[in-house]
């Protein structure tokens, strides 16, 4: 019986993002995929209360917290690269493929039933797509805050983030912008003053 999966998962807080870019902070994948499940987490809730949805929220925050877990492997693949070409594209997929049949070996096969669906591409497609408008929602965020601190290296990341987050297409991620996403460019004592704390 394996069980090198949580030992490896425990990695996570070693894969840094933004590998072509100057960070003003560092951010690594276990942090990213912490906010990626808070997001993902508010948007199920938009979905469900505000737009008549019925997704499993549960299952979609922990599609979350799952979903960079093949990096521990593969390391973070910067986006121009991972998408720069068809040929390049389908050979990454491959990869992150073979990642995750990986990671499933690691787990124990008792358990595998439980963990199986959180690496599975063609399980929800409503989860899937509110994870990756999630996931994008953080590098938003991301952008923002090295925006905030001077770091303009960041800027035509920020646009075309926000505008691959609006063809996305969905209402809960554009109430996330328009009722969210500016407290992300005040400070703490702003948004604690507006807050009344």
């Amino acid at each position: 019986m394996s069980g090198n999966f949580f030992a490896l998962t425990s990695r996570m807080k070693y894969i840094t993002r933004w590998g072509l870019m100057r960070n003003s902070r560092p951010e690594n994948i276990a942090e990213h995929s912490l906010e990626v499940a808070i997001i993902t987490h508010l948007l199920c809730e938009l979905r469900n209360r505000r737009f008549g949805g019925n997704i499993d929220v549960s299952k979609a925050v922990l599609t979350a917290v799952y979903h960079d877990v093949p990096e521990i492997i593969t390391g973070d693949l910067p986006t121009p690269v991972k998408y720069y070409g068809p040929e390049i594209k389908s050979a990454y997929r491959r990869v992150e493929q073979a990642a995750k049949d990986r990671l499933m070996d690691s787990v124990p096969e008792d358990l595998r039933e439980a963990y199986a669906p959180l690496f599975d591409e063609n399980g929800d497609p409503e989860i899937s797509k509110i994870v990756k408008a999630a996931d994008k929602l953080s590098a938003l965020i991301k952008c923002i805050e090295e925006r905030r601190s001077g770091n303009t290296d960041f800027a035509e990341a920020e646009r075309s983030t926000l505008e691959a987050i609006k063809n996305l297409g969905l209402k809960e991620a554009d109430v996330f912008i328009e009722e969210f996403l500016p407290a992300y460019s005040l400070t703490l004592d702003e948004q604690t003053k507006q807050e009344g704390f």
